[in-house]
């Protein structure tokens, strides 16, 4: 499944080559503000991002102007090729077990690790793996914990009709203690 985030920066994991241009288009921006005179207050607020984000950027436009805002390009080169990640996709999607693990746990960044090993001939690490799958949109899947044989309208129907007649009656008006040592007063 794909992550959805709304989120201007990436909270780790890296950004994609979109992400970098809007990015620097951001401190661009931050750039010919600063060339106004306007306060580092007034721009974090006007490109919604934090104070300090802002004074870091203009301390460095500060020492290199402008340029020195522009983008140095990805932290690490992506080991994958577009082709290489589009079939890997492909088979995340086929799932665990066509290749050859069990459906139980899904796919672990350990799991993928391998099949980028297997498929690839590729080495990463398992944060390298863990930056990857956030780099291109991914994120971690916690499945609901639910029985097999759960049946929703058998559950329903007891807690409509078999509850009402068995749950314990609420206590009307009786004083209760806020303590474990005293009673409460009457």
């Amino acid at each position: 499944m794909r992550y959805a985030g709304g989120m201007r920066y990436a909270q780790g994991g890296g950004l994609t080559p979109k992400q970098q241009a809007a990015r620097e288009q951001l401190r661009l921006e931050a750039a010919e503000r600063f060339a106004c005179g306007e306060k580092t207050r007034d721009v974090a607020r006007e490109l919604r991002v934090g104070e300090r984000q802002v004074e870091k950027w203009r301390r460095t436009w500060r020492e290199g102007g402008a340029e020195a805002l522009r983008s140095k390009g990805p932290m690490c080169v992506e080991l994958l090729s577009p082709a290489q990640w589009e079939r890997l996709v492909r088979e995340l999607e086929r799932g665990t077990l066509a290749h050859g693990w069990d459906e139980e746990q899904g796919w672990t960044l350990v799991r993928i690790r391998a099949l980028i090993i297997r498929l690839f001939l590729v080495e990463y690490t398992v944060q390298g793996v863990w930056k990857l799958m956030r780099r291109h949109g991914w994120s971690p899947q916690v499945p609901a914990r639910r029985a097999l044989e759960r049946d929703d309208a058998s559950v329903e129907r007891w807690r409509s009709e078999v509850w009402e007649t068995v749950k314990p009656p609420r206590r009307l008006g009786t004083p209760t203690s806020a303590s474990r040592t005293r009673q409460g007063r009457d």
